[in-house]
């Protein structure tokens, strides 16, 4: 049982997930079932927004030419058959009164943060794909033209070689993030 006292429930423990989920560089194509991406998208759906407004769009590339025109734009695709690209609609986004901060790519983050844990939690790798020019993916998409893109995550089973990085454990100590007020 989970949480909830529902059956079914998550495959792994979330601060086992957070410590073993890895920036995987290495993907097969093989084929994601439909079921476990349909997860990951209600994941994403799930996310909290700022007042809710969900200012966010997921695309699922997947068709081959798709995934080749994606290729263009990034050399970051690690052998992966589906690419998850995820952003931010400005114009749709809550704005905070005092300063006029936009909140979209707020948002579009912290829903890219959910896919990226989902994605774990599935038994599949990812990484989280900065690297890539927005301008020309849009005019490849032009469903994205609205959007601040933030990230594009390469979805795959993990290869043999996908394994962490060196860097993958190198942490700053708690003393240098957290400030105790």
């Amino acid at each position: 049982m989970d949480i909830s006292g529902k059956e079914g429930g998550h495959t792994m423990e979330f601060n086992e997930l957070i410590k073993e989920r890895f920036s995987c560089r290495a993907l097969s194509d093989r084929a994601i079932p439909r079921d476990v991406t349909e997860r990951i998208f209600e994941a994403a759906r799930l996310a909290p927004t700022a007042v809710n407004k969900q200012p966010f769009k997921v695309w699922a590339v997947e068709s081959p030419e798709a995934c080749a025109k994606l290729a263009e734009t990034t050399k970051f695709t690690f052998g992966a058959g589906l690419f998850l690209v995820v952003g931010g609609k400005p114009g749709e986004a809550w704005i905070r009164q005092y300063d006029a901060r936009n909140f979209a790519d707020v948002d579009a983050a912290i829903v890219a943060t959910h896919i990226m844990l989902a994605i774990h939690n599935e038994g599949l790798g990812s990484t989280w794909v900065g690297h890539f020019d927005a301008p020309k993916l849009k005019e490849f998409f032009p469903e994205m033209a609205d959007y601040d893109l933030i990230a594009i995550f390469p979805v795959g089973y993990p290869a043999e070689n996908g394994v962490p990085s060196p860097r993958h454990e190198v942490r700053k100590e708690m003393s240098e993030i957290v400030t105790v007020l």
